[in-house]
């Protein structure tokens, strides 16, 4: 390779990366900006506690039911223009979000949930694609990028409200950070020429045929339950125990914000061991004590609570969509993994936000809701003992998928 070739190569690597993280910054605040200011949306609205948890639970339903589309689309589009589509989508989400009728506020997160489901679903495999030799560092860099944008919706949800002086305000202000993405996109997104065919299998039937490939579903709904009840609902549990929404917006953004560090740092710290078992086992633990020292801890240990929390949800993620690019041999097979295991992990994933909010409904105490977040926490760590092996799926010469 040439010395031009190697510089333009450079070139293009670090502007896929700035393309990858305007991109990823756009997925987590229409989410994480929505919590800290529930209880003023149902003061304002009257909407049920009922109809709150659902609100928090349709984004990440429709994360699960629209994953399995981006595979469709992208063959159909491209995967470029499929995810230069979606950011379209998620901005005229925001901004609907924020309209009334209140009909307009269920209607606007729904299809916020559906661009977030198909964007999230493509980068892994583009990922894997431009940046082959390190797509699980990248990976992680990608998810240092949905962190940060979940800190900035869940810290700055109250001060752009009061800035707006309304909430509607506040949740459209987002869109303008989705509309920089997809002008960004549309201008400088990679262009490749249609690549060599590649080896069959890797269908979905072959897929659910594979435990592995359960296993890495299911171990991303479990931690993303997680997630997902932590943007939905942790600002109202904390209000809960005494802190006005202020307080509890910063905490949570606090905590969001450490994610940063764990985010970038597992797959550094998954490439010392053969398998990724003591990584994932580490950061999960973090997150159990975190939960616990929150909602139940003594209050001046609360900032280590967000601290712990923050790292534990950081790493947990990164992780988990790591094992997607490091559980498959080719783009390919991280595309169709991708969407299987977003898609039916997202949805086993909405049930989390959905159930607190039952359980609220029916006032549950704080003690009973941490037991339950503490026993999917348990689950998540019995599925990192199966999809952190080192096993990756691949197509053997008859075109068959396999387990190696």
């Amino acid at each position: 390779m040439t010395t031009t070739s190697r510089s333009e190569q450079r070139q293009h690597v670090a502007l896929f990366l700035v393309l990858m993280i305007l991109v990823g910054l756009n997925l987590r605040p229409a989410l994480s900006s929505l919590a800290p200011l529930l209880v003023r949306i149902q003061t304002t609205t009257g909407l049920s506690a009922l109809a709150i948890g659902a609100l928090t639970t349709l984004p990440v339903l429709c994360l699960g039911l629209f994953a399995p589309l981006a595979p469709w689309l992208s063959k159909r589009l491209g995967v470029e223009r499929t995810l230069g589509f979606a950011l379209g989508v998620l901005a005229i989400g925001l901004v609907l979000r924020g309209l009334p009728p209140d009909s307009l506020l269920f209607l606007g997160t729904l299809l916020v949930g559906a661009a977030i489901g198909v964007a999230g679903t493509l980068l892994p495999a583009l990922v894997k694609r431009e940046i082959p030799a390190g797509a699980d560092l990248m990976t992680g860099v990608y998810t240092m990028a949905l962190c940060l944008g979940g800190a900035l919706g869940a810290g700055l949800s109250i001060p752009l409200t009061e800035w707006f002086g309304s909430w509607r305000l506040g949740l459209i202000s987002w869109a303008v950070l989705a509309i920089s993405a997809m002008l960004a996109w549309q201008r400088f997104m990679p262009r490749r020429r249609v690549p060599p065919p590649t080896p069959g299998g890797g269908s979905l039937r072959d897929m659910l045929g594979q435990p592995l490939a359960w296993q890495v579903m299911l171990l991303m709904g479990t931690q993303s339950s997680i997630a997902y009840i932590v943007f939905g609902w942790l600002p109202t549990l904390l209000q809960a125990r005494g802190y006005s929404d202020v307080q509890a917006g910063w905490m949570m953004g606090a905590s969001v914000m450490v994610q940063l560090i764990s985010a970038l740092g597992a797959p550094w710290l998954a490439r010392l061991s053969r398998d990724q078992r003591p990584a994932l086992l580490a950061v999960l633990g973090c997150v159990a004590c975190g939960l616990w020292l929150l909602l139940l801890g003594p209050a001046t240990w609360r900032w280590v609570g967000v601290i712990l929390l923050g790292l534990g949800q950081g790493g947990s993620f990164s992780l988990a969509l790591t094992l997607i690019v490091l559980r498959t041999a080719n783009s390919r097979l991280a595309g169709k993994l991708s969407g299987l295991a977003q898609g039916g992990g997202y949805t086993l994933a909405a049930m989390g936000p959905l159930g607190i909010g039952i359980l609220l409904e029916f006032e549950a105490t704080l003690p009973t809701l941490t037991a339950v977040l503490l026993a999917i926490v348990a689950i998540a760590s019995g599925l990192a003992l199966l999809a952190g092996r080192n096993r990756r799926l691949d197509v053997d010469e008859r075109g068959r998928l396999i387990t190696r």
